[in-house]
């Protein structure tokens, strides 16, 4: 008879999770995750078998973990402009500074070098589009294309708080999506 988990999945996954926002895909080693879940590094090799295989399926619970929120923040914003950015606002409250920031966009290079891990990727702003595009609509219907725009738009004002630095993440994507919305007219 097997016995019993004594650290979920999840759990373990959370952790390895941690790990990487905070020093990058190099960070997770079987003794790292083992120091952060006292499970023995032996057990998760046996789990896992490789670091690699570690890694993606964790990634793939950041891809779950970002469905999951971007869900919740289309729920909880009205289908309005306003409702637009708020919603892309709610999903840049957590990114943090400086070096940070920077390990986590480590995590982006480890999705685009995996095929599976990619296709995520596209299926989430295939699914954000879909999302933004009635909160963005005219006197026509739905605009996708405004939905691109305004994501692509979210993600370089992301990258440009990072290089500038200037207050915190939410403020700064905040008002430039407002100032994008104000002149959609």
């Amino acid at each position: 008879m097997a016995r019993p988990r004594s650290v979920s999945d999840t759990d373990l996954l959370d952790a390895a999770l941690s790990l990487m926002i905070h020093g990058g895909p190099e960070a997770v080693t079987f003794a790292a995750v083992s120091a952060a879940t006292q499970l023995a590094p032996a057990t998760l090799v046996q789990r896992f078998g490789s670091k690699a295989a570690l890694l993606k399926v964790a990634l793939v619970r950041a891809w779950d973990l970002l469905d999951a929120e971007t869900e919740a923040a289309a729920a909880a914003t009205p289908p309005t402009p306003e409702g637009a950015v708020a919603m892309l606002v709610r999903l840049s409250a957590d990114y943090p500074e400086g070096d940070a920031f920077a390990d986590q966009l480590l995590l982006l290079r480890e999705d685009l070098r995996d095929p599976e891990l990619r296709l995520r990727g596209a299926e989430w702003r295939a699914r954000l589009t879909a999302l933004l595009a009635p909160r963005l609509a005219d006197a026509v219907g739905p605009r996708e294309d405004r939905a691109r725009e305004m994501s692509a738009l979210w993600q370089g004002a992301l990258i440009w708080w990072a290089f500038e630095g200037d207050g915190t993440a939410a403020a700064s994507i905040e008002a430039t999506l407002r100032d994008w919305c104000a002149r959609l007219g």
